[in-house]
């Protein structure tokens, strides 16, 4: 599978909204909290430590579960990490963006670099965090790479904290060799800063399929349509039309990676035909989203 999504596609949001942190579980590994919603401003991100190493590794597996809308607060790390979901669809926000991951995607978060973790629906998250003094990946920023079969059967094998040293340095350095960045756009799709046209944007959100034209939109928020047409291009850099394409987008993506069909996701966000949508997310994200998705 490509992306997110991943589109889950990747996709890109502004907003500064963070979770509530989680809780240590029974086990020592974090849980996280329930639904509670954004607070509306970014918090301090809090030093978080992997699990304790099994002696002489260099990669160290952690796994967690995670229910709908569940996320880790915003926390970094001293490790690089590859932030992965075994089942269902993880959602990380780094720098600016919001990337939604399916399994075919992987998430590699540099050491020190603040992000927040969570899930778009039930979801088993397993994160692998390297040494960087023992790690030769020199990747600056958060990069997408793909999760091969190899790979995935690799980070299974090296949860397991029996293994001795010698097949588990064996196994991480494979791992280090099938970390390859995948060329998949992200989905931006920033908030306007106009108060109209963001009630506008509130509403697409809650509703993607919503086909009203901006001079409808206008006499609901009290602005006429040229007024509101003008905000989102000086607000998001793109006109309404494209903007809009771009949050059907991301609203699809947890719906594809969830299972459902095109044709289901297409009329659930407002395509006329699932042939319509599916060019949309090809120019978008630059593969189909079968594709995409493939496992």
């Amino acid at each position: 599978m490509t992306t997110t999504q991943q589109g889950d596609m990747l996709y890109r949001r502004t907003d500064n909204g963070e979770r509530p942190a989680g809780h240590a579980g029974p086990d020592g590994h974090q849980q996280p909290d329930g639904h509670a919603g954004p607070s509306g401003h970014a918090e301090p991100a809090k030093q978080v430590a992997p699990p304790g190493p099994p002696a002489g590794a260099a990669v160290v597996v952690g796994s967690f579960a995670m229910g709908r809308g569940q996320w880790f607060a915003r926390h970094r790390h001293e490790h690089h990490q590859l932030a992965w979901a075994r089942r269902g669809v993880l959602a990380v926000r780094a720098a600016g963006t919001t990337w939604v991951l399916p399994p075919s995607m992987a998430l590699w978060i540099p050491a020190g670099v603040p992000h927040a973790t969570g899930a778009a629906g039930p979801a088993l998250f397993r994160s692998l965090y390297f040494l960087p003094d023992r790690c030769p990946v020199g990747w600056s920023a958060p990069t997408v790479v793909g999760v091969s079969a190899l790979l995935r059967e690799l980070i299974s094998y090296l949860s397991d904290g029996t293994l001795a040293p010698a097949p588990r340095e064996r196994a991480e350095a494979v791992v280090l060799d099938q970390l390859r960045p995948v060329s998949v756009a992200t989905v931006q799709a920033p908030m306007p800063h106009d108060p109209r046209a963001r009630r506008v944007a509130e509403a697409l959100r809650a509703d993607p399929s919503d086909g009203r034209t901006l001079a409808e939109w206008g006499t609901r928020v009290g602005a006429s349509g040229r007024t509101l047409a003008r905000a989102f291009v000086t607000d998001t850099g793109m006109p309404y039309g494209q903007w809009r394409t771009r949050i059907r987008l991301q609203a699809a993506m947890p719906l594809l990676a969830g299972g459902a069909t095109v044709a289901a996701v297409a009329a659930r966000v407002g395509y006329a035909s699932p042939s319509a949508f599916v060019a949309a997310f090809r120019r978008a994200v630059g593969v189909p989203p079968g594709a995409y998705f493939a496992p």
